[in-house]
């Protein structure tokens, strides 16, 4: 359940609303299984996708909303009926969201990192549940939903300016990503959105990052982005990637290596970042960033995971 701040938000802001989750699917869909959607008389956020299935499932949520039922299930096949040539199916939970309901999500899954409900009738208990490896994030049965926060990868970026901004904006809404933006500079790390922790010390940035964490490394100074390229090289950290031309990579490659780094391991940084044929505006270099970013092993099985 990767939605939680932005449910309490919406709560907050709305004082009810409800909540579209995909539980299950089957053959072709647009979205996974944890993809979910927020909605209220006046608008949503979020997305389910699929066109007619998220106005069709928008709907029902208003509906619930005006009944003042608690939960409803959806059954939906992807097909004529519904305008829509998928093929697939999914099986959707509307469930209405009020202060206390946020509150009861946020202790289970503060407590034990899992939160069990029953939507329909059945069981008394809820079944054991056979999770598709150690980070699944949902699991539908027998009338139960069961949600739990699988982790999320590290992603530190640093330097805020022109292209860190642009990237921490692109990655930000990515369930499984959790992104640090650091900056020396507090003026550049104003009006962040929530899901991007802010570091107004990049190097202590660094030293606190997980071992798994990817570090982008944009910075407005060359002399801090070689001290973190330095440090970097002497603590584990799963991917790396510096701006610059190839001259410059060039310079750092011999003075780190003159700081004692080896090839091999200089070589672990890359360096230029981002697609050349995008062009150099920050957002096409932030774009470029991104995608290569999100083709890295850790995160593409974590994707693999949450939507197994």
């Amino acid at each position: 359940m990767r939605d939680l701040d932005d449910l309490r938000a919406a709560v907050a802001r709305e004082d009810v609303i409800a909540r579209v989750v995909i539980t299950s699917t089957r053959g072709s869909t647009p979205r996974a299984a944890g993809a979910a959607m927020l909605v209220w008389p006046g608008g949503q956020s979020g997305t389910i996708g699929g066109g007619r299935l998220e106005h069709a499932a928008a709907g029902a949520a208003r509906a619930l909303l005006a009944e003042g039922a608690h939960a409803r299930v959806l059954r939906q096949a992807l097909g004529p009926a519904l305008g829509q040539c998928c093929g697939g199916a999914v099986v959707l939970v509307i469930e209405r969201f009020d202060d206390h309901r946020v509150e009861e999500a946020a202790e289970a899954l503060t407590h034990s990192g899992v939160w069990a409900r029953r939507i329909e009738p059945g069981a008394d208990r809820a079944p054991r549940m056979p999770w598709q490896g150690a980070d699944a994030a949902i699991s539908w049965s027998e009338g139960w939903l069961i949600e739990r926060l699988p982790p999320r990868y590290p992603v530190v970026i640093h330097g805020a300016g022109h292209v860190g901004r642009a990237l921490a904006d692109m990655l930000a809404p990515l369930p499984d990503l959790a992104v640090t933006l650091a900056d020396s500079r507090p003026e550049m790390l104003s009006h962040l959105p929530a899901s991007i922790t802010a570091s107004d010390h990049p190097l202590r940035a660094l030293g606190d990052a997980q071992d798994s964490a990817a570090h982008i490394i944009v910075t407005h100074d060359h002399a801090l982005d070689l001290e973190l390229c330095h440090r970097l090289l002497q603590r584990p950290f799963a991917g790396a990637g510096l701006i610059g031309s190839a001259t410059k990579w060039a310079r750092f490659r011999q003075r780190l290596a003159a700081l004692g780094h080896s090839d091999a391991q200089i070589s672990r940084i890359s360096c230029p970042i981002g697609d050349p044929n995008l062009g150099k505006h920050p957002q096409a270099i932030a774009l470029g960033v991104a995608a290569a970013l999100l083709k890295e092993p850790g995160i593409r099985a974590a994707d693999r995971r949450r939507t197994a």
